[in-house]
């Protein structure tokens, strides 16, 4: 089964035209307006990664000014002995690389808090290695912590949403919390995907769940 849904994925990818002028680039690149604070990294596995990058850039477009500097999607959180994995082979579950999104931030205009809670809110925590009809463990839910304060504060966000959102449903969310490691860009084609592609297939859980 998750071979063929890959398969299809990688079908509708090659059926799915690019456009012959991609969008502008620099519209979703902003830099820091402090020049006594530098910018932070927050990297969230949720799915496939065009979904994810697209959601967090429409609520909060650089153009904006609302927090985020620029993303980038890749492959994370994998085994050390595969390195610069290209995206067939995060698809096949051999390397153990999930699919994320990694997002320079100003913590001086949006916390790192808060980004952790527009995570939640913009996917299905409670799946275990898949969103939506993509399964496997490259679309797994991870948030990948770069230091302890980041991890503190994530497992402390994870706890509120846990208590506010799924206890009362009976739920639990499978959500990993685990240390940045290596990380590798995806292939150009992926970068903006869904704003090169805007009829490009898009996971139907990533949408503001509340």
């Amino acid at each position: 089964m998750l071979g063929r849904l890959n398969n299809v994925r990688t079908a509708l990818l090659g059926l799915i035209p690019v456009l012959k002028r991609p969008v502008d680039s620099s519209q979703y690149r902003s830099a820091m307006t402090s020049t006594s604070q530098q910018p932070e990294i927050a990297t969230f596995a949720a799915g496939c990664f065009w979904g994810v990058e697209h959601i967090f850039l429409k609520h909060y477009p650089p153009a904006e000014n609302k927090g985020i500097l620029k993303t980038s999607v890749g492959y994370t959180g994998g085994k050390t002995t595969s390195v610069d994995p290209s995206y067939r082979e995060v698809c096949a579950g051999t390397t153990d690389h999930a699919e994320a999104v990694r997002i320079e931030f100003d913590p001086t205009i949006v916390p790192y808090a808060e980004l952790v809670e527009f995570f939640y809110r913009t996917h299905d925590p409670v799946a275990v290695n898949r969103q939506g009809p993509d399964v496997g463990s490259q679309y797994r839910s991870a948030i990948f912590t770069h230091g302890q304060e980041q991890r503190s504060i994530a497992e402390r966000v994870t706890k509120e949403v846990q208590d506010k959102h799924f206890t009362p449903k009976g739920q639990l969310i499978a959500t990993e919390i685990q240390d940045a490691g290596p990380w590798y860009d995806a292939e150009d084609y992926h970068q903006l995907y869904l704003f090169n592609n805007p009829s490009g297939y898009q996971c139907p859980t990533h949408y503001l769940h509340w």
